[in-house]
C-alpha cells in the first residue's frame, strides 16, 4: 500500500492514531463489571466506521459491556463472509509498575505503549485503518466482511461473544472462517528468514473449584479427617504433576517447520529441545506441549484454633485439542476421592486445518511484504473468542499480522508490564491485510 516513493498510505499514517486513541480508553475488564466498560470503545468504532459509509449496530449485552458489529459487502455475494473479529476490553495494569502510563497510547521508542498494545487493540487499529482506507477509496473486497468488535474476550465472553453468538448467530450463521488475534507475528530465524505464527489451535480452559469437606473440630484436638489437609495434598499433587509430551497435529507439524527452518532434524522424543531454540517464545510453545494444571488459590478456615468443615482451591487448567477426556480423568485419579471439582469457566479447545484458499492468502500476503517470511501452524496455550465462534462452524486463525523485531519479548508482554507495539510493525501489518483481504 505504500506508493513507490515510499510515502505511507492513508491506513498507515493514521493506524497509530487509531491504537493510541484506543488504548487511552480504559477498558480494563476485572471479571466482575466494576470496570468501566467498553461502550466508549464501542462507540468510537462505530464513529470510524459511520465516517466512510458503513452503518454498524451496537450490541450492549450489560450496562457497558458493548460490542460493534457491521457488515461491508463484497464482490462476489455468493461467497461466504470473512469473519474478522477483535476483543475491546483489556487486563488491568497497575500504573506503578510500567515505565509510561499504561492508559496514554504515548508513542516512544519506535512503538506505541500502553495495555491493550499487543491484545489486541493493534489488530483492532489495523483492521479499523485498512477497512476505512479501502472504503473511502472504493475498493471492494471480493466476499463480504463481517466485522466484529466485542466485549469481555479478557473473562471468556460472556458478555461479549459469547452473548453473540447465543443470541444473535443470525450475524455470523454465513461466515465459514474468521480471523483475529495471537497470530501472524514474526520469529527471527536468521537474517533473511522469519517464521510467522498463524493460530490453527488452542488449547481447552478449565477453571475449577476445588472442594474438600471434613470434620470441624478444636484445633488442639486430634483430627484425622481435616479438610484443609485433604485439600492441601490434593493440590500439591495438580501442582506438582508431570503431564507427558503429546503432540497435536499443529504442534508436530510447527515443530517440523521449526525444525526444518533452523537444519536440524526433527526429534519427536526430544521436542523440548526444538522448544528451547525458540527464546523468546518459548513459554508460548512450551505449554502446548501438554496438558498444564496450576493452583491459583487457596481458602480455608477462619481462626488459628478451629479445623474448618470445609476448604476451597481454585486451578487453572488448559487440555490439548482432542484429548479431554483424557485430561480430566488423569485430574480425577489426582485429586482422589474425597475433593470434588466444579467448573467456573469451561471451554472446549479448537483446532482446524492449515489448508485451502485462506492460508495460502495469508502465506502470499506476507510474502508480499517480506520475502523472508513462512507461514506456519500453532497452538496457542490460551483461548481466544474462536472458542465461541466454532459453535457456528467457523474455522478461526489468529492472523493479526506483526513483523517484529528479533529481541522484542512478545509473547512477555501479553498480560504483561510495558506492552507495546512496534510502529513500524503496525504499518507492516496494514500492509499485508490489505492484500490478505484482496486474496482471502
Amino acid at each position: 500500500m505504500a506508493d513507490e516513493s515510499g510515502a505511507l498510505s492513508q491506513a498507515e499514517s493514521e493506524v497509530v492514531g487509531l491504537c493510541q486513541d484506543l488504548i487511552a480508553m480504559d477498558t480494563s475488564n476485572y471479571g466482575d463489571h466494576s470496570g468501566p466498560g467498553e461502550r466508549a470503545a464501542a462507540e468510537y468504532v462505530a464513529g470510524k466506521l459511520d465516517e466512510v459509509g458503513v452503518e454498524p449496530t451496537i450490541y450492549e449485552s450489560h450496562p457497558g459491556r458493548s460490542s460493534v458489529v457491521a457488515r461491508i459487502a463484497g464482490a462476489e455475494p455468493a461467497r461466504p463472509p470473512l469473519l474478522v473479529h477483535g476483543h475491546l476490553d483489556v487486563v488491568p495494569a497497575n500504573a506503578a509498575d510500567w515505565t509510561r502510563d499504561p492508559f496514554a497510547g504515548e508513542v516512544a521508542d519506535g512503538c506505541v505503549w500502553g495495555r491493550g498494545a499487543i491484545d489486541m487493540k493493534d489488530m483492532d487499529a489495523m483492521a479499523l485503518a485498512v477497512l476505512r482506507q479501502r472504503l473511502r477509496e472504493g475498493r471492494t473486497p471480493p466476499r463480504d466482511i463481517v466485522l466484529a468488535f466485542v466485549a469481555d474476550e479478557e473473562a471468556g465472553g460472556a458478555w461479549g461473544a459469547q452473548w453473540l453468538v447465543d443470541n444473535h448467530p443470525d450475524l455470523f450463521a454465513d461466515c465459514t472462517e474468521a480471523i483475529s488475534e495471537v497470530g501472524g507475528f514474526s520469529f527471527t530465524v536468521h537474517d533473511n528468514r522469519r517464521l510467522y505464527l498463524v493460530e490453527t489451535a488452542e488449547k481447552g480452559i478449565a477453571w475449577m473449584r476445588l472442594r474438600a469437606r471434613g470434620t470441624a473440630g478444636h484445633g488442639s484436638m486430634l483430627n484425622d479427617d481435616n479438610a484443609v489437609t485433604e485439600l492441601a495434598e490434593a493440590v500439591a499433587r495438580l501442582g506438582r504433576h508431570d503431564f507427558p509430551v503429546r503432540l497435536t497435529k499443529t504442534v508436530r507439524t510447527f515443530l517440523e517447520e521449526v525444525c526444518e527452518a533452523f537444519g536440524v532434524e526433527f526429534d519427536e522424543d526430544d521436542a523440548e529441545s526444538t522448544v528451547a531454540r525458540l527464546a523468546p517464545i518459548a513459554s508460548m510453545i512450551g505449554a502446548t506441549l501438554y496438558h498444564t494444571v496450576n493452583p491459583t488459590a487457596v481458602n480455608g478456615g477462619y481462626k488459628a484454633n478451629v479445623i474448618p468443615g470445609e476448604a476451597e482451591a481454585l486451578v487453572d487448567g488448559r487440555f490439548l485439542p482432542g484429548m479431554e477426556d483424557e485430561f480430566f480423568a488423569e485430574i480425577d485419579r489426582l485429586l482422589g476421592p474425597n475433593v470434588t471439582r466444579e467448573f467456573l469457566h469451561h471451554l472446549p479447545a479448537v483446532e482446524t486445518d492449515f489448508s485451502g484458499g485462506i492460508v495460502s492468502a495469508m502465506a502470499d500476503s506476507l510474502r508480499a511484504e517480506d520475502p523472508g517470511a513462512r507461514a506456519v501452524p500453532y497452538c496457542l496455550s490460551g483461548g481466544t473468542d474462536a472458542k465461541s465462534f466454532q459453535r457456528l462452524g467457523i474455522r478461526n486463525y489468529g492472523f493479526a499480522p506483526l513483523k517484529l523485531p528479533p529481541d522484542l519479548n512478545f509473547a512477555g508482554m501479553f498480560h504483561g508490564v510495558d506492552e507495546r507495539v512496534p510502529v513500524d510493525g503496525l504499518r507492516f501489518g496494514v500492509r499485508v491485510l490489505d492484500r490478505f483481504l484482496d486474496m482471502a
